[in-house]
């Protein structure tokens, strides 16, 4: 596949002052890692792994302390290339009300549009699209503040979106919302990477990352686990000893082989959990 992030041996640290010296964090600590276009990546870890350090290292808002970061070719530490990279690589984060400045949804949309000079018509177009890919353009009068957190998300996604992003990068996204948000915003998700859109997707939450195609585990600043949904889940013991869970479904199956039964060990989705079931009773 076309290489579209490259990381080569990075390391970021936080300085935090206390008193009269000052403390050295290092949060990212020798990452290497390539990610291709048109992928669909879930990046795991507990609270304080870096996680979403490495999220704001793959537009820029961070830059390493040491190594390089690449976005299709270009080195971000270059401030030349910002205006570009940022164009390539969308971030929407967690609470949507810190990306929302407009009082109207459409007008919210173009806002960034409106700031790089993008002619009216091709404005209009771009978010008139970008709110029919996220299903939101019957809102596109309505006032944000009176949406849902799901809506409200979806509409920041837009804003994204409207900007003609080859990656988007999600700072767990659904972290604040209810389940049917969450269904809503992973549905958008996966809808965007059928479409070629590069996925980034930073979550706790195990069901999501099951739906990437590749999830990547951080643990003190370092990538320790990065395969397929189904190899990376299958390893349970390991991923509860890191403060990591696995799908509910997963554990299910663990419980049901421990038990005796005759199930695969590297179920991750309902549906799979549910023709591992239908076959055995079927045989049985």
């Amino acid at each position: 596949m076309d290489k579209f992030i490259e990381l080569n041996d990075v390391t970021f640290s936080y300085l935090t002052d206390y008193d009269e010296h000052t403390v050295k964090n290092t949060v990212i600590n020798g990452i290497s890692l390539e990610i291709s276009r048109g992928e669909f990546v879930a990046v795991l870890g507990h609270n304080g792994s870096g996680k979403s350090t490495l999220a704001k290292m793959l537009n820029a808002i961070n830059l390493p302390e040491s190594g390089k970061v690449y976005v299709d070719g270009m080195d971000t530490s270059d401030e030349n290339n910002l205006f570009d990279i940022r164009k390539r690589v969308g971030m929407v984060f967690q609470n949507p009300d810190n990306q929302i400045v407009a009082t109207v949804v459409e007008e919210d949309v173009a806002f960034a549009l409106e700031n790089i000079g993008v002619e009216p018509a091709e404005i209009r177009r771009r978010v008139d699209e970008a709110l029919k890919t996220v299903g939101m353009y019957e809102y596109r009068e309505h006032a944000p503040h009176k949406l849902s957190g799901g809506q409200k998300q979806r509409i920041a996604i837009a804003g994204v979106l409207a900007m003609k992003p080859e990656c988007i990068v999600l700072d767990e996204p659904t972290a604040m919302l209810d389940p049917i948000g969450r269904r809503e915003i992973m549905a958008t998700i996966s809808e965007l990477n059928s479409m070629g859109v590069t996925i980034v997707l930073i979550t706790h939450y195990m069901d999501e990352a099951a739906r990437a195609k590749r999830v990547i585990v951080m643990d003190s600043g370092e990538v320790i686990m990065d395969d397929t949904p189904k190899r990376v889940f299958s390893q349970m013991d390991r991923l509860k000893s890191l403060g990591l869970d696995v799908p509910q479904v997963t554990e299910l199956t663990h419980a049901l082989i421990s038990a005796g039964v005759d199930l695969p060990d590297d179920i991750i989705s309902e549906d799979e959990c549910y023709e591992a079931l239908y076959k055995l009773l079927k045989k049985g």
